[in-house]
């Protein structure tokens, strides 16, 4: 398959980018600054440098015909205001799927977050609860669209430590870690399994090898 990713710099991005390459498909990276090009290509990746606070539908569409999939993993990051979660973590998103939509690309997954699909809790930091607001509105965005064959998958607390390639993953997992290395193994699997389309997932360490877990979302859903 062909695949590009947004956010293509990102931690769990990068991890994503090298085992697609790793397994044969052919991957690129849509990144904001040149001088991360270097990374994406030891992960396998093309970098794509294309600013999504700044293109247009036109622009993003261009890079992303001739794909079989599309992956949002883009996010405003740590240090950033609440007004860059809306332009990233919304917008972005918004505006990578009309692209997918306009380019004739289907499959759609993004990465969003546990917690988006309810108000934050009273006290939540307001950078924060911006944040879950702006992936709770990108995800119900994709969810609308007939056109776009989406799965949305909502890692819980994301840490470093090496993946275990365990994991729990459903529709409701209650709260709990999940590593970056395992994350991009379950985006990987997802984009095998067209029977996970149309289904919010999420995800946390668990004791179900990943392949097993994702085939099991999908009969489940079937």
């Amino acid at each position: 398959m062909r695949i590009v990713i947004a956010g293509g710099h990102g931690r769990i991005a990068l991890r994503l980018e090298r085992l697609l390459a790793a397994r044969g498909d052919e991957v690129a990276g849509v990144i904001r600054r040149p001088g991360q090009a270097g990374d994406l290509l030891a992960a396998g990746a093309e970098p794509v440098v294309c600013d999504l606070e700044e293109a247009s539908v036109t622009d993003v569409a261009r890079h992303l015909e001739g794909a079989d999939a599309a992956v949002f993993a883009a996010g405003a990051g740590p240090g950033s205001g609440a007004g860059r979660k809306e332009t990233v973590d919304r917008g972005a998103a918004v505006l990578f799927a009309d692209a997918a939509e306009a380019a004739g690309v289907r499959r759609f997954v993004v990465v969003s977050s546990m917690g988006a699909d309810r108000e934050p809790p009273e006290g939540t930091d307001p950078v924060f609860a911006a944040y879950l607001r702006a992936k709770g509105a990108a995800d119900a965005d994709v969810r609308a669209r007939a056109g776009l064959d989406w799965t949305i998958l909502r890692p819980g607390r994301l840490t470093d430590e090496p993946g275990t390639g365990l994991v729990r993953l459903a529709p409701a997992t209650g709260r709990g870690d999940v590593t970056r290395d395992d994350v991009a193994a379950v985006l990987a699997a997802l984009l095998e399994e067209p029977g996970t389309a149309g289904l919010t997932l999420e995800l946390i360490g668990g004791d179900t090898p990943v392949a097993d877990a994702v085939a099991a979302a999908a009969k489940a859903a079937g």
